[in-house]
């Protein structure tokens, strides 16, 4: 058993926000897999499955992300190496990606919470670049809560996930 947590906040005005590329992509796999989303209280989290894999979008908000990567992690007795955490990278360039492991957060308070929670950095992340504002007047909290462009959704949308490669 696998669990794929996307990062992202919850409500319509972070929809397609920078910082919701977590959502984003699991959406995409979700609707290109006809799986639909099921609300599940105790993890706090929408989730879905597909074969060996949970798919999660935590409800709690980036910041709180931790809650349902330990309560889902605990539950299914999903070791840490199984754990692929989709995220956003403002240190990659737009639509970059990398896979890591074991690496800490690097600023993002998202993926420090489930360091927390899960008592451990030992577990995969797909970081997808979201890249920095071209103008250096735009905070970086400013910028990865901005929505992007038709065309940049797009192409974020065309990323497929490391299913098989972690």
């Amino acid at each position: 058993m696998k669990l794929i947590i996307g990062l992202g906040n919850i409500g319509k005005a972070y929809k397609n926000t920078r910082h919701n590329v977590g959502f984003i992509l699991l959406d995409e796999y979700a609707s290109q897999n006809n799986l639909s989303w099921k609300t599940d209280k105790k993890a706090q989290a929408k989730v879905t499955q597909y074969n060996d894999i949970i798919l999660a979008k935590p409800q709690t908000m980036m910041n709180r992300s931790g809650i349902t990567a330990g309560y889902l992690s605990a539950y299914f007795k999903i070791p840490s190496e199984k754990i692929l955490l989709v995220h956003d990278d403002v240190d990659l360039a737009f639509a970059q990606t990398k896979l890591q492991k074991g690496v800490g957060p690097a600023g993002h308070k998202g993926v420090e919470d489930v360091i927390v929670s899960l008592k451990t950095k030992n577990f995969w992340r797909f970081r997808v670049g979201v890249g920095r504002p071209k103008n250096e007047q735009i905070d970086t909290e400013d910028w990865v809560l901005s929505g992007f462009s038709p065309q940049e959704l797009d192409e974020i949308k065309d990323i497929q996930l490391p299913i098989g490669g972690y």
